[in-house]
């Protein structure tokens, strides 16, 4: 039986102000629109229904990627595309143009945008694992003025966020990384979304071959990508005492994941793989030369 769309008003705002204005006036029947890859796959069956779109694309400047202040600042309406092939991301970024680049499928990439991405907080997604690691901060704009959140503050659960009223997403600013600094993600999947994905960001002394802190975060195996501290704790030190601590490591940071069973995989199964892929990553990053991100499986989730 086909589905259809609902009708729904389009609002066209020409500033923040007042986008957040017309977000706060409609309330709970509107919702901000930007390349929609989800949100109106998600009207179209039904699982969400709004009378009016606030279309932010018409906002200019919130599609830009610049280098300011020590970081890579990605505004909320950069596609996945423009930010794989932005020079900048490329060359300060590495891990995030390459999971960029196996975002989903080439329309997905084209049309979706990473403010998009992270505000519909799908947990089968790629991105928001890799920016934990990488200590991303959002930027956010609302009736009351701006503020900042964590990604681990931002996602409050599956397809919830941290958005007051008439609050919207702005940019996603991204710490550039120091010279001993390597960062991998790594994903496996058996349909379009991953079932589990591993982001791993070391810093690295490479003479010394000595790990000075460890970052590591689970994503698509829980309602939220999650951290591990104890995990992170035991991957620092000196090389080889890391290495013979991965498994102890990939046990602790499966507990802290609280894994769930669910369509795609079991929560055991889930955990068997934190433990191949947290070697995998870690191989890669301690490499010599500068790691990768090379996938398991195919395609990628948005």
């Amino acid at each position: 039986m086909p589905t259809f769309l609902p009708r729904f008003t389009i609002e066209q705002p020409s500033t923040l102000a007042e986008a957040s204005q017309m977000l706060a006036s409609y309330g709970e029947d509107a919702r901000a629109y930007a390349g929609g890859t989800e949100l109106l796959l998600a009207m179209k069956h039904a699982g969400l229904r709004y009378e009016r779109l606030v279309d932010i694309k018409t906002i200019r400047g919130l599609e830009s990627v610049e280098e300011r202040d020590s970081s890579v600042r990605i505004g909320a309406l950069a596609t996945h595309l423009s930010i794989e092939r932005s020079p900048l991301v490329r060359n300060r970024l590495p891990a995030l143009a390459e999971l960029e680049a196996n975002v989903a499928n080439p329309r997905v990439r084209a049309t979706g945008t990473l403010g998009g991405n992270l505000c519909f907080a799908e947990p089968h997604s790629d991105p928001a694992t890799l920016l934990l690691c990488l200590e991303a901060r959002l930027e956010i704009a609302g009736p009351d003025g701006e503020r900042e959140l964590g990604i681990e503050e931002f996602l409050v659960g599956p397809y919830e966020v941290a958005l007051g009223v008439g609050e919207l997403l702005k940019a996603i600013t991204v710490p550039l990384p120091g010279p001993g600094q390597r960062a991998v993600y790594r994903k496996f999947q058996v349909h379009e979304r991953p079932m589990l994905g591993l982001a791993l960001v070391l810093d690295l002394d490479e003479p010394d071959r000595h790990i000075r802190s460890a970052r590591v975060a689970v994503g698509s195996a829980s309602p939220t990508p999650r951290r591990g501290a104890a995990a992170e704790k035991l991957l620092g030190g000196a090389l080889a005492q890391v290495e013979r601590r991965l498994d102890e490591a990939a046990e602790s940071l499966a507990d802290d994941a609280e894994l769930l069973d669910d369509i795609e995989a079991s929560a055991e199964y889930k955990r068997h793989l934190i433990h191949v892929m947290l070697r995998q990553t870690f191989e890669l990053a301690t490499a010599d030369g500068a790691p990768s991100l090379p996938h398991l499986g195919e395609g990628a989730g948005g």
